[in-house]
């Protein structure tokens, strides 16, 4: 059974992306009123223009902002606060990423990665218990990473962001239960569009995970949903592994 969002207000970040799109998707799909959010404009996406014409102003408002930049997510924020007056969910899906050896990082190419995966993660989740705790509370749902629990060779730029992500939530949903704010986290392992891949990749797949595939979209966006419902009002500080038993 389809969990209802009826009415709830909900930002998500990295809209344009893979998950972003299937997590904006749904929940308008569920009754929820939605800010999409990514860091380029919504004239990308042809898939976010139909929604946005499907759906109209009231329910989806897009705006342009990036994740890790504080004046753009105060800004971003305000606008929520002037169109909707409150706020009862944030799904953040917004990342950088930069594979190669520790010590071949720059000090810029580190720094790139924590302000685009885990400074993004902290401001919006920090705007988005502002706004929750004068909404009478909410729930974050963060999305964090299997290569922030498995280390991987290329990915400590990444996989630490991934790994703070997890403390962080966790230290949120500690901080704000008091104001009825929830907070957990989900951590995908491969996921990929619904279409068919190459043999070799599917062989690939076939070996790394115990359910021999990778996860899609709307896998990960299902437990999203769960957990910015009311079905999980009783769940906070969580990390849910959702990775088809994917062993790096």
């Amino acid at each position: 059974m389809s969990l209802p969002l009826q009415d709830k207000v909900i930002v998500v970040t990295g809209a344009l992306g893979k998950i972003g799109f299937a997590a904006v998707r749904m929940f308008l799909a569920r009754g929820a009123k939605v800010i999409a959010n990514d860091w380029v404009t919504a004239e990308e996406s042809p898939r976010m223009m139909e929604l946005q014409a499907q759906y109209g102003p009231d329910r989806l408002l897009f705006v342009q902002a990036d994740a890790s930049n504080e004046d753009q997510v105060t800004g971003m924020f305000r606008q929520i606060r002037e169109q909707f007056g409150r706020l009862e969910g944030s799904f953040h899906n917004s990342y950088t990423q930069n594979r190669k050896p520790v010590a071949e990082y720059t000090l810029e190419d580190w720094n790139g990665v924590i302000q685009g995966t885990l400074t993004s993660t902290f401001l919006i989740s920090k705007h988005a218990i502002l706004l929750m705790q004068e909404s009478g509370g909410g729930s974050i749902v963060n999305t964090s990473s299997v290569l922030g629990v498995q280390p991987r060779a290329g990915e400590g730029a990444y996989g630490s962001s991934k790994a703070g992500i997890n403390f962080l939530t966790q230290v949120i949903a500690a901080e704000n239960a008091v104001h009825g704010i929830r907070a957990n986290v989900i951590i995908p392992g491969d996921v990929k569009e619904p279409k068919p891949v190459s043999p070799a990749k599917a062989e690939e797949l076939r070996k790394s995970t115990w359910l021999g595939r990778s996860g899609t979209p709307d896998e990960i966006c299902e437990l999203a949903s769960f957990l910015l419902s009311d079905a999980a009002s009783y769940i906070t500080g969580s990390l849910y592994t959702i990775d088809g038993g994917i062993r790096i």
